[in-house]
């Protein structure tokens, strides 16, 4: 898809998402804010431009980039999925769970956050303050910008607890707000999604899978529900999902699956949001080896006797280098390590956020909760029958709901290693990481290594906002 703006409509959301980004609130001259806000929501075009510039900053700012500041790496050093091969001290933090409140990465995850809800805030502001834009186009604006708002709280309160729930651009608000409980966060999540599966449609925009529609929005409701432990609505909106075969499939293919707009792909981020002619994911750039110590980490020693000989998942998913005599184990679920040759035409794949293979997760974890195991024995088997792993339903089907359990936490860290932090999410919602990390780091997780601290810098601009226990 090949997205351009003018010269003229450039510098407009320049000048708009100046005023809606700035970090540290810094008192600007209103009247020129709301000059910057009324011409950006004055047309249908230059609306929809804005929100676009939401979509192309997700590849950008750290916490959803996929790059070294990102949730994908720093949580997979948190749980068990990396090892470090630099002495790299903000990463070793994170592997050790013993992360300080100056860890740069660790603001760097916050701010990022905070600067896209800030976006979606001004997006939601400028199209009530508008007269101008149709209705179609209202509505879908606002259901992207919530859905969006809901996916950055969703990993706030997942990282550190409880979170200011910021719902303006009014800096002089902002500036001072304390946290809010994260079941009034959650709250939050929950009406924004809801808003967003009401109001979005079922077709992707342009046939991209970078933008939110119904399912999206829905996709990640199922994982919220989820995690609050609301089975019987998460199995629903999984199985919703799951049916629409027209629009999403597994695909037999696991080299195919992380292409951009596969039918397996329920949300991506394109690369095309750098900016800089960049053809390749930051996962890839970040993750695939091309010399020894050219990265900063490796797929861990624990993580790698997980697996099954048979298992297309370490066949496809997993590469290697071998120098002086040492196997270097990396994730290679994408395959483009850098292209800088500035074809949008060309890129072949985005980043992937959510995806079909864990809506059957999502599905199977409900059912058993919900004591349907033959349901969830199915859903689980159409995860190992692409891995070719024996069906459950051959080798086990009398499976009781503790076995399934470990073969759930199992399967997901198989499935979903190196995406957006799924095994640090799983292991404290299992309430199983103090004792699994505790023997792979072969070190003590203390309940409070569970949540990440709120960086000391923050602290210091807004007296307000207090600290999580144990900092």
């Amino acid at each position: 898809m090949k997205i351009t703006f003018s010269r003229h409509t450039s510098a407009i959301l320049a000048s708009f998402f100046f005023f809606v980004s700035c970090e540290d609130f810094v008192d600007v001259d209103l009247p020129d804010d709301k000059i910057a806000s009324q011409t950006v929501f004055a047309n249908d075009n230059t609306a929809l431009d804005a929100m676009q510039g939401i979509y192309n900053q997700l590849f950008n700012v750290q916490f959803s980039s996929g790059s070294s500041s990102s949730v994908t790496f720093l949580s997979g050093l948190s749980a068990d999925t990396f090892m470090v091969i630099s002495s790299n001290q903000t990463n070793l933090e994170f592997l050790q769970n013993e992360i300080t409140i100056q860890n740069s990465k660790n603001l760097s995850i916050w701010n990022s956050a905070y600067n896209i809800i800030y976006q979606t805030n001004a997006v939601l502001e400028g199209i009530e303050n508008s007269n101008t834009l149709s209705d179609i186009v209202v509505e879908r604006l606002n259901g992207e910008a919530m859905f969006v708002r809901a996916f950055c709280y969703f990993y706030l309160v997942n990282l550190y607890g409880d979170v200011p729930l910021i719902l303006t651009t009014d800096y002089s608000v902002n500036t001072l707000a304390s946290r809010e409980d994260l079941s009034l966060v959650y709250t939050q999540i929950i009406s924004d999604l809801e808003y967003a599966i009401d109001v979005l449609g079922i077709e992707y925009e342009d046939k991209e899978r970078i933008y939110a529609n119904r399912y999206v929005a829905m996709a990640l409701l199922a994982r919220v529900h989820l995690y609050l432990q609301n089975w019987k609505q998460a199995e629903s909106l999984s199985n919703e999902i799951i049916q629409q075969t027209a629009i999403y499939e597994i695909l037999e293919d696991p080299d195919v699956v992380f292409m951009a707009n596969s039918k397996e792909a329920i949300w991506q981020i394109s690369p095309i949001g750098s900016g800089e002619g960049f053809g390749h994911t930051n996962e890839g750039n970040q993750f695939i080896i091309t010399s020894a110590f050219s990265n900063a980490v490796v797929l861990s020693d624990s993580f790698m006797t997980i697996w099954d000989s048979d298992d297309k998942r370490s066949e496809h998913w997993i590469g290697n280098i071998v120098e002086d005599g040492e196997v270097y184990n990396y994730p290679y679920k994408y395959k483009v390590q850098f292209d800088d040759s500035g074809s949008e035409e060309t890129i072949s794949e985005y980043s992937m956020v959510l995806r079909l293979a864990e809506q059957y997760l999502i599905r199977a974890e409900a059912r058993v909760q919900l004591g349907d195991l033959p349901g969830a024995i199915s859903d689980l088997d159409v995860i190992r029958k692409r891995a070719n792993l024996p069906l459950i339903s051959e080798i086990n089907p009398s499976a009781n709901a503790e076995e399934l359990e470990q073969l759930l936490l199992e399967e997901r860290r198989k499935e979903l290693f190196t995406e957006w932090g799924h095994r640090w999410m799983d292991l404290k919602r299992w309430g199983k990481a103090s004792d699994i990390l505790g023997q792979t780091k072969d070190d003590t997780i203390e309940p409070m290594d569970l949540l990440y601290p709120i960086p000391e810098e923050e602290r210091n601009k807004n007296p307000n906002l207090s600290q999580n226990p144990g900092y």
